[in-house]
């Protein structure tokens, strides 16, 4: 069962409590080693690690172990997309869902529903007169993917940020290793991945998914760098990768890194979950 911290703490970026629909599962990436664990034909998917008591995933039958592997009918490649599905599925539709458990596929249904209320959040009362209600700066966090096989510390972008650069969306690259396939490519701390492969990419994990479906062959990506598109021809090898998440909490003036599988258990004990 989810503790109250981690029910109170439920948002999904930032410390803004995210806006649309709710299945209730915590979920993590797969890589090739928890593939053949789990008994996967490949690799792709996300694995539920945890169902939030009397969700909609948990009334379907959905167990922890499980591995969704598609979404009415659409393929799952990783949490960044998945997650987004759910939230932009309407509330009260029912969607069908693949999953595979103990290596056998199956098929459920269940019903999506609106994200419920944080417990004991705050409303003001009733009053006579309008009030104007003022709220302290607040910390927010972030959150930055460092791709091994790349090279790179990404993060999505979109917004106010994206027209900054030039995009409606894309990845923003924060750090390039030196040496790395990204370095040998020529592409550079500031640049915006738009497309990989001529597909378009909106997270690291579209990324991650590209790269890991081309199987090492060279790949032409599109950056966008000084509001102008160039394209790099990358060469990278092929190997398994565990994603690393690092979370910057400006509370603690540091960033917490959690590598390998438990990332995703360590960011939703903070950030809370799909």
């Amino acid at each position: 069962m989810w503790s109250n911290v981690a029910l109170l703490a439920c948002v999904t970026a930032g410390l803004a409590f995210s806006q649309g629909s709710f299945l209730g599962v915590a979920i993590q990436e797969i890589d090739s080693d928890r593939a053949k664990e789990l008994k996967l034909p490949e690799e792709s998917g996300v694995e539920v690690t945890r169902i939030a008591p009397d969700s909609p995933a948990e009334k379907a039958g959905i167990k922890t172990g499980d591995v969704v592997t598609q979404y009415n009918g659409q393929r799952v490649e990783g949490m960044d997309q998945f997650s987004r599905m759910v939230r932009e599925t309407p509330a009260g539709r029912d969607v069908k869902i693949g999953i595979v458990r103990n290596g056998a596929p199956q098929a459920i249904t269940v019903r999506i529903v609106a994200r419920p209320a944080i417990a004991g959040q705050l409303i003001p009362s009733p009053v006579q007169q309008p009030l104007e209600f003022r709220f302290p700066d607040m910390p927010q966090s972030r959150m930055t993917w460092r791709s091994t096989m790349l090279g790179i510390d990404a993060e999505a972008l979109d917004g106010q940020l994206a027209e900054f650069f030039g995009v409606k969306e894309g990845v923003l690259v924060r750090a390039v290793n030196k040496g790395s396939a990204a370095d040998k490519a020529g592409i550079k701390a500031g640049d915006v991945i738009v497309r990989v492969d001529d597909a378009k990419v909106a997270t690291p994990a579209d990324i991650s998914a590209h790269l890991r479906a081309l199987r090492g062959r060279p790949v032409s990506v599109v950056v966008v760098r000084d509001r102008k598109e160039i394209n790099v021809m990358l060469s990278v090898i092929h190997r398994p990768e565990r994603s690393i998440g690092a979370l910057w909490r400006p509370e603690f003036a540091r960033w917490l890194v959690f590598p390998g599988a438990d990332v995703t258990a360590a960011v939703c004990s903070l950030q809370g979950c799909e």
